[in-house]
């Protein structure tokens, strides 16, 4: 019984935090995924017969997401009086993100909290793509290879000497190369990463597949 008890009042405590509510357009800043196409059908994309993996693209680093964050944790789901964006805007972000699909997902996930309509968010997508140079030297492989994760990540400080070290991480995932993830203002002026968002993987042999 006096197990119930302390479990009960576990409940209690957690409920506020469980009913956390998050509203549109209140974050610190946004963290723009880069990740990269041939390591992500690899993982997962090709068992789902994602279009993004046939064999008549050539993605590289797509857009996974521009996603809003606390300095502390990050919102997602937010109610927004904004309307959800149309099937033709969606299609339009497939050549940067891969699917219309993941366009879609990212809008209902991170997009409504940004405050902006699906319209300006994904404007503002694009403009973030555009604002990080993806390195080009990794379009030049012609076999699968083996790296240390910060070889990735120093060639995207040499791409972009606007970034420090601690403005960008370099993830992985089941031992291929995952992301690289960029942190933005609201104004897209890089700006240091939260400790929740540097997950710098420290893998010697990462895994790189190269464009197909």
């Amino acid at each position: 019984m006096r197990y119930l008890k302390i479990l009960a009042g576990m409940i209690l405590l957690a409920s506020p935090a469980m009913a956390q509510t998050h509203k549109a357009g209140e974050f610190d800043y946004y963290v723009l995924a880069l990740s990269w196409s041939p390591n992500w059908c690899r993982i997962e994309g090709d068992a789902k017969q994602s279009p993004q993996c046939d064999t008549s693209e050539d993605f590289g680093w797509v857009m996974h997401g521009l996603w809003p964050q606390y300095h502390r944790g990050w919102p997602e789901h937010c109610t927004t009086n904004h309307r959800n964006p149309p099937r033709g805007l969606t299609e339009q972000m497939a050549d940067i993100m891969g699917t219309s699909g993941l366009a879609w997902y990212q809008w209902k996930k991170h997009g409504r909290c940004s405050g902006l309509s699906a319209e300006d968010y994904y404007a503002l997508s694009r403009k973030a793509y555009g604002s990080v140079t993806r390195p080009a030297i990794f379009r030049k492989l012609d076999k699968p290879v083996r790296l240390p994760a910060s070889v990735v990540e120093d060639a995207f400080l040499k791409a972009n000497p606007q970034l420090e070290k601690d403005m960008l991480t370099i993830t992985c995932r089941d031992g291929f190369i995952q992301e690289a993830r960029v942190c933005l203002s609201r104004d897209l002026t890089p700006v240091p990463c939260g400790r929740d968002v540097i997950r710098d993987c420290s893998l010697k042999d990462a895994l790189f597949d190269p464009v197909r």
